[in-house]
């Protein structure tokens, strides 16, 4: 058997005896109060709702007070509080209106055997696209995942914002929380869905009950499986094994300086070789320049002075 099972089980056996009007009278010394801060959407809402909130405030003799200039609620007891630990469901009634629940659900949280737990997932993935991502695996297509969750743990499930919002008993909102919390950790809920449907049909059985129920829940791990690269030697596209570099013994002193390429060529005697050749090249490049500015030079026009010039200058000269 699970550890939450057998932790319920031993819960269970205790007995709780009824908390009645009748059985207890006002005993309270002093007043207390609590209060909690509200998002400024849910303004409106509030302010429709407030009578419905006192009504059911009043039912256990406590009192309520909305302000809507600070943004809180704020709850309180009377003298006619006879049920002393009313004040903390009270607390947790305005904390599940604050996280969006509805009235008609936040209320039953006064009933003895439910409890409530609000699971913060914005601090569990920093990438935004990440969370938004697996935050969605939660609610699933058309919700069917969490409407799963929501009927196999017999718990109601909320998903606003950063935060989760669970309701039902004890045993419930620990299942839902290992489920969410695995979620945001990047293990799909299905898993978990999978765990809870075998952890139930085993619950039937009362020979089970007392057996160790590990063999029959499947455990889920997280692989990474490396990614193969495409056209590799092998046939199935594996990557190449880079051969590991032999290391050389430590020396203390530098190693010698490699020869240059001018150094090489001189030793081989190629290096006179090429520059005779280069030499041999320009002389030819020109030669064929000289080739091909010489008709241009007589077929051009006679720079001779014409007569005519020739008085002129000797004009100038006078």
């Amino acid at each position: 058997m699970a550890d939450t099972d057998k932790e319920a089980d031993q819960a269970s056996k205790y007995e709780m005896p009824e908390w009645t009007k009748d059985s207890a009278a006002p005993c309270l010394m002093e007043k207390s109060k609590f209060a909690t801060l509200f998002p400024k959407y849910l303004e409106n809402y509030l302010q429709t709702v407030w009578k419905d909130v006192l009504a059911v405030l009043k039912h256990q003799e406590l009192d309520g007070k909305l302000d809507l200039i600070q943004g809180s609620m704020t709850v309180l007891t009377t003298k006619k509080t006879w049920d002393p630990y009313s004040i903390i469901k009270a607390r947790d009634f305005i904390k599940l209106l604050s996280r969006s629940v509805p009235l008609h659900q936040a209320q039953k949280i006064f009933q003895d055997d439910i409890t409530y737990d609000i699971i913060k997932i914005s601090s569990m993935v920093r990438n935004k696209e990440r969370f938004v991502k697996r935050r969605q695996r939660i609610i699933g297509p058309n919700a069917q995942t969490l409407k799963a969750l929501e009927l196999l743990t017999e718990t109601y499930l909320l998903v606003q914002g950063n935060t989760v919002a669970v309701m039902g008993t004890w045993k419930g909102c620990k299942a839902v929380r290992k489920v969410v919390t695995d979620c945001m950790r990047n293990v799909h809920p299905i898993y978990g869905i999978k765990q809870l449907l075998i952890k139930r049909e085993l619950g039937k059985d009362p020979e089970m009950k007392n057996e160790d129920w590990s063999k029959y829940v499947p455990q889920f791990r997280k692989t990474h499986q490396k990614k193969r690269k495409l056209g590799g030697d092998n046939e199935e596209g594996a990557p190449k094994k880079k051969a590991k570099k032999e290391k050389k013994p430590y020396t203390a002193f530098p190693p010698e300086q490699q020869p240059r390429k001018e150094d090489l060529l001189m030793a081989s005697g190629e290096f006179w070789r090429l520059e005779q050749e280069k030499e041999k090249q320009k002389e030819k490049k020109k030669k064929q320049e000289t080739k091909l500015d010489e008709p241009a030079l007589t077929s051009g026009f006679d720079d001779t002075p014409k007569p005519k010039q020739k008085k002129e200058k000797a004009k100038k000269k006078a």
